[in-house]
């Protein structure tokens, strides 16, 4: 198998098989940037993946575009304005906000979106883990 290495933002090595299918018998992978070598497990380094962390969100989100759960799609939530799915019921807390959905908002909203946004209908009590919040962030990036 022949393997491309990228090293991108906050020091995260990610994998890109070129055109072949991984050996799905080997629960990890050796992945080398150009300060380390680790080891990553799953599919979640890699550009694009849905990252296991993610499991939490689509309890009540969608990723497909006019597809609702509980909560709104996230698809084309990155770089959109709170509240931009005109379909879903929002809070008027979300609605009136002002937010517009980049990397820091989303991470600040993610650690504790009560906080972030008051009286907001979200009922999720946050996230804790930064690495987490980063790889959801950019996942939904990517949608």
């Amino acid at each position: 198998m022949r393997v491309q290495f990228v090293t991108i933002g906050m020091g995260a090595a990610l994998l890109s098989a070129c055109g072949e299918q991984a050996d799905s018998s080997s629960d990890s992978v050796t992945v080398a940037s150009s300060e380390t070598t680790s080891v990553a497990t799953e599919q979640t380094n890699v550009v694009g993946a849905r990252p296991a962390s993610f499991a939490q969100c689509v309890a009540c989100h969608r990723v497909e575009p006019g597809k609702n759960g509980i909560g709104p799609s996230l698809a084309g939530v990155y770089g959109a304005k709170a509240g931009h799915v005109g379909d879903y019921a929002y809070s008027p807390a979300m609605r009136e906000s002002g937010l517009v959905w980049d990397a820091a908002t989303l991470d600040r909203y993610l650690e504790n979106p009560r906080t972030t946004v008051p009286n907001t209908k979200m009922s999720y009590g946050g996230m804790r883990s930064a690495e987490d919040r980063a790889r959801i962030v950019a996942y939904l990036q990517t949608l």
